[in-house]
């Protein structure tokens, strides 16, 4: 049994808004729950009594709520949730809050720092969707953006969703043909672009690709570009024009006129990796996106009015879509654009205590950098506003939790969070109420039908195997863009099990209800027909003072298949037989025999995509030969190139 970490105080349950909304369901439905095993077997038993009283009880705003629910709920594809219901996202974001309190804190880096209160960024919001009224822009139509994590993406977010209209983004490190494979497909008609971004100290200048992407996509009739970083570089495409240009004539004044859509209305269009091809195009919904949302903000990460949420991400990765939405629940955002480690690793703690950050969000592999840099912050850091820390992008592994409570901070709640682009959300996450166990995630998302299956379909705990999703939940995508008959949606998530969501991660549920992610089933190394997750061999390799970081592939090899990993090492390290014999060990005791590398070699750099995700497929389909068709999805392409034709997997 993993060892508890972290118990919640009997005043931290208290004041929690998951135990006003127990007291509500039982006041309500007349159900006895009282702890959070009950509330959730109750929310997956009754999952239309869930959603409407969870509705009613985070006071969402709507011209019309319905009297029906769910419509075809006994299965996944074709399910109509709250179809008479008629409201809008940007409402919901902008007119819960006085206007005199913070909505918005921005730090670009060492560069700019600023905020906005709830009237300015109302006040924003209005100009610019004034401006989309008289540019002719309708429900349904798409807006692109393309820009740092600032605060005119989320005024270009919120006006655009405020009229009905559909957006979209990528952040400007992208490039050009990574921009197009994009946008291209969705064809937007107007685009918001910057002059460029800041990071790692250095000054990227993007003007110069904004006539090439106008180009490209011959739908964008209008392009309105951000002054990041001054260019100032005049454009003589009569297409593009100045943020203060094209709000000029419109007054902050003026009430916003909310366009009041159904549930099941176009909200989001975000993209899979595109590692392996061109990106799909997954549509999320209004009313799915904002009650998932909620739950999770309120329910599990326990966001209360005036709370001040950070969360390290950019506008091309779904948790700034899921940041952001924390406004529908009085929070502040803060936000950060930049090198989280510039200039120096103490950076994202140096904000959280300037701007008294409560919940503090960054990736594993962020918490596990800044372990290895020998950074302890609560010697260095006050960080007496931290209530909550939340992390996600890959499976966070024990030994960074022990550093957590160890060198950050003691009486904090960690909640590892699993979910991804595809549902906007989270299938597995925190929970204020319930004990931190060291290495797992706390619980399963309420009112999501969360389960364990094995290669036979059978539900398994304190076993491996497949993350599924039995029932049907209200943040499941409107379906893919382009694919009328949904024959790519039900390819991507119901071919395996049928009438069944698989995710495609490869997990363990605990005694206790925790889960432990292995890592991506796609990714799944089976030498001599033992399935191994890779995070059972990241876990002892991030260990080894000298590995920064670290990949690892299945290769196919005389009929079966064998591990290679590659290792990424310090500065002037070299990989020496000592040193592969010091890895080979470490894996050996903190996992099996089975688990040992047939290879480890190293390399210079591991590839990785826009949101810091490891691409063990790329790499695995270059050494096997395969190509690579959208290098644009990766942060760092060139690093590809180290892993063609490599003479130690020859033999």
């Amino acid at each position: 049994m993993n060892p508890i970490l972290w118990q919640p105080s009997p005043q931290r349950i208290e004041a929690a808004n998951l135990t006003r909304f127990m007291a509500r369901v039982r006041a309500d439905q007349g159900t006895d729950v009282f702890d959070f095993a009950s509330l959730y077997q109750w929310s997956i038993d009754f999952p239309e009594a869930f959603w409407s009283t969870f509705w009613d009880f985070s006071s969402v705003i709507a011209k019309k709520k319905g009297n029906d629910i769910l419509i075809g709920g006994e299965k996944m594809l074709g399910v109509k949730w709250f179809p008479q219901a008629r409201l809008n996202y940007a409402e919901n974001l902008l007119k819960k809050r006085n206007d005199n309190e913070c909505a918005i804190i921005f730090w670009g880096e060492d560069r700019q720092k600023r905020s906005l209160t709830y009237g300015e960024l109302y006040s924003c919001v209005s100009q610019v969707a004034q401006a989309l009224r008289r540019d002719g822009l309708n429900p349904g139509d798409r807006v692109a953006g393309v820009l740092p994590n600032m605060p005119e993406a989320i005024i270009a977010m919120l006006a655009t969703a405020s009229i009905g209209a559909v957006w979209t983004s990528c952040s400007p490190d992208f490039g050009v043909q990574g921009i197009i494979d994009r946008f291209g497909q969705i064809e937007p008609k107007l685009l918001f672009i910057c002059d460029g971004y800041f990071f790692n100290g250095k000054v990227f200048d993007t003007s110069k690709l904004i006539n090439r992407v106008v180009n490209a996509i011959p739908s964008i009739k209008k392009a309105i570009m951000v002054s990041y970083i001054q260019s100032h570089q005049a454009s003589e495409n009569s297409v593009i024009t100045g943020w203060d240009d094209y709000v000029a004539n419109f007054s902050g004044n003026m009430p916003i006129e909310f366009e009041q859509v159904s549930f099941g209305h176009p909200l989001f269009i975000l993209y899979s990796s595109g590692t392996t091809g061109v990106p799909k195009c997954i549509v999320h919904s209004v009313g799915g996106t904002l009650l998932q949302h909620l739950k999770e903000h309120l329910l599990h990460v326990d966001i209360h009015p005036k709370d001040r949420l950070f969360y390290f991400s950019t506008c091309g990765w779904m948790m700034w879509n899921w940041l952001v939405s924390a406004l529908a629940s009085a929070a502040t955002l803060v936000l950060y654009d930049g090198s989280p480690i510039y200039p120096s690793s103490t950076t994202l703690f140096d904000m959280v205590d300037e701007t008294q950050v409560n919940i503090f969000g960054v990736s594993a592999k962020y918490i596990d950098r800044i372990k290895k840099s020998g950074c302890v912050p609560f010697q260095s850091h006050d960080l007496s506003s931290l209530k909550t820390i939340l992390s996600t992008g890959s499976p966070l592994v024990a030994e960074s939790f022990d550093f957590v409570y160890h060198s950050v901070k003691s009486n904090v709640c960690l909640s590892s969070i699993s979910g991804g682009t595809d549902i906007i959300s989270c299938f597995v996450l925190g929970c204020p109420i319930l004990p931190v166990r060291r290495g797992e995630i706390q619980c399963r998302g309420l009112a999501m039908k969360v389960e364990v299956l094995d290669e036979n379909g059978l539900s398994v705990r304190q076993e491996k195997g497949e993350l599924v999703c039995l029932a049907p939940f209200p943040s499941m995508p409107v379906g893919f863009w382009n694919d009328p008959d949904q024959q790519q949606y039900r390819a991507a998530y119901f071919e395996k099990y049928p009438g069944v969501w698989c995710h495609g991660d490869y997990v363990e549920l605990s005694e206790h209800d925790g889960l432990i992610i292995h890592g991506r089933s796609d990714a799944i190394l089976n030498p001599g027909g033992v399935r191994i997750g890779t995070a059972e061999i990241y876990r002892p390799v991030e260990q080894i003072d000298e590995v920064v970081d670290s990949l690892v592939i299945g290769q196919e090899w005389k009929g079966d298949c064998r591990v290679i990993l590659f290792v990424m090492l310090r500065q002037d390290v070299v990989l020496t037989e000592a040193l592969t014999e010091k890895i080979k060990k470490q894996i050996k005791a903190h996992s099996s025999p089975r688990h040992i590398p047939a290879k480890i070699i190293q390399v210079s750099d591991i590839p990785r995509t826009k949101s810091g995700k490891t691409v063990e497929l790329a790499v695995r389909d270059i050494v096997h030969g395969r190509a690579i068709r959208n290098k644009e999805a990766l942060a760092n392409p060139e690093s590809l190139d180290q892993f063609l034709n490599i003479t130690e997997l020859k033999y």
